[in-house]
């Protein structure tokens, strides 16, 4: 992959872009019909607030995930927790882990083993993305970037976002890959 991007239509309209030497953000003025670089040099914060999830499959994840949300809800004493954030829409809620920090989670259940995500036009990109941004994407086995596809409308589970909220995450699913 040597390049990846998204755009973001709200109150504002947004175009997030990479070439392989970071990420940036540009904004559309409309007065002059202009996108702006309002965004330079994106970096994920190492560490976030905010976990991203679908809390309506909670019965199909794995033992080491539903841990893992319970540890970001009910903190041990004197560790923080984490607020959850889910629009349902991967752009927007990536576009906040982006910005903010936190963790994207879109995990695979029983229903669909292989995740719902497809690999090729939203999980690699997104996941080039966040890199670049200096975050990590993992499908929780590896690193999604490093998955050579074999079907065009290949699907992946992901995790992403901040680096140490993903390796803590990663910690927890390592029991499920034990079982």
């Amino acid at each position: 992959m040597v390049a990846a991007g998204y755009c973001l239509y709200g109150s504002a309209t947004m175009v997030v872009l990479s070439t392989g030497h970071g990420v940036n953000g540009f904004m559309l003025d409309p007065s002059i019909g202009e996108f702006i670089l309002t965004h330079p040099r994106m970096r994920v914060p190492e560490k976030g607030k905010i976990y991203s999830i679908n809390e309506g499959y909670a019965k199909h994840w794995s033992n080491g995930l539903t841990q893992y949300i319970h540890t970001r809800k009910f903190p041990e004493e004197g560790q923080k927790g984490m607020a959850q954030r889910y629009v349902g829409s991967m752009v927007a809620d990536v576009h906040r882990t982006f910005l903010n920090g936190g963790i994207f989670l879109y995990p695979p259940t029983a229903d669909a083993p292989n995740g719902k995500l497809r690999l090729l036009y939203e999980c690699a990109p997104m996941a080039y993305l966040c890199e670049q941004a200096g975050g990590l994407a993992t499908t929780g086995k590896c690193d999604i970037l490093d998955i050579l596809p074999t079907k065009i409308h290949e699907r992946a589970p992901i995790y992403m976002g901040s680096r140490k909220d993903v390796e803590e995450l990663l910690k927890y699913l390592e029991n499920d890959h034990a079982e």
